[in-house]
């Protein structure tokens, strides 16, 4: 499976401008659609081996400013996956008791387990984003951070987790379009919240934070993929590509069947 994004190892920069946000796709419409429904069925019998194998897993990062599409991507991309071998944790504002652990606590506990596809909407990467933005903690604390993740991330891959990080970048124009349409449409209203305008008045803030997690954080064994998010169809596409083409290097197997069990065939009454 062809695949069009290409990791961020190692970056010396990265491109977060408005135009970046946008890319060509070389299908639209139906053809797009038609595309997406092929690499989701073939997502979902790579899912159905690696569940079986029970070996490994597949850790799915999806990070983002506000209405980016993060929702999207887990609807569009992993909508056809078999629920018992598939788990999605959205990462909220931490909880007391979360805040009473170190940072990387929460993250922990949702990382998959063995024939496991993980899917983080937002994830431990907030740590180094809205808590630098915000001031939450230290300087000198949130800039240790950066290694923490490293080494975490690095001990994930040591134990079998493939671990895929997705930046979905749209522009500061596509932004507004998006929350204007929350406002709009009866059935987004509850997605929206005031703090939203008081995060988009910090873009600037961001796309430095973003910046240098990028810079510190994209490695040999976990790195960032950029996605450009202003054209849904494309996004789509894009990260499912991806996807696929991760799960077809894992290239999982069922595994053979139990010969005291297959010496059952042909006698069951």
């Amino acid at each position: 499976m062809a695949n069009r994004l290409k990791p961020l190892i190692h970056p010396a920069s990265v491109d977060l401008s408005d135009p970046a946000a946008t890319t060509e796709s070389p299908l639209e419409g139906k053809e797009a659609e038609a595309r997406l429904v092929q690499i989701r069925a073939r997502i979902e019998a790579l899912q159905l081996a690696l569940g079986a194998e029970q070996t490994r897993a597949l850790l799915v990062v999806l990070q983002g400013r506000d209405a980016s599409g993060k929702d999207g991507v887990v609807k569009k991309v992993f909508g056809d996956l078999n629920p018992t071998y598939c788990q999605v944790t959205a990462f909220k504002q931490p909880t007391p008791l979360e805040l009473r652990h170190d940072f990387l606590w929460r993250a922990h506990q949702a990382v998959p387990a063995a024939g496991m596809i993980g899917i983080f909407n937002r994830s431990h990467y907030e740590d180094v984003l809205a808590v630098r933005v915000h001031s939450l903690v230290p300087e000198s604390l949130w800039r240790l951070r950066y290694q923490h993740i490293n080494d975490f991330e690095r001990m994930l891959t040591d134990h079998g987790v493939t671990i895929l990080k997705f930046m979905v970048h749209i522009s500061r124009e596509e932004q507004r379009q998006q929350l204007e349409e929350r406002l709009e449409d009866p059935n987004k209203n509850w997605k929206f919240a005031a703090s939203d305008l008081k995060e988009r008045a910090r873009w600037d803030d961001y796309t430095q934070a973003y910046h240098e997690m990028f810079l510190r954080t994209s490695t040999e064994w976990a790195p960032w993929y950029l996605v450009p998010g202003d054209k849904k169809t494309a996004r789509n596409l894009l990260i499912g590509e991806t996807v696929l083409a991760t799960l077809e290097r894992m290239d999982p197997k069922f595994p053979p069947g139990d010969p005291s069990v297959m010496a059952l065939r042909g006698k069951i009454v």
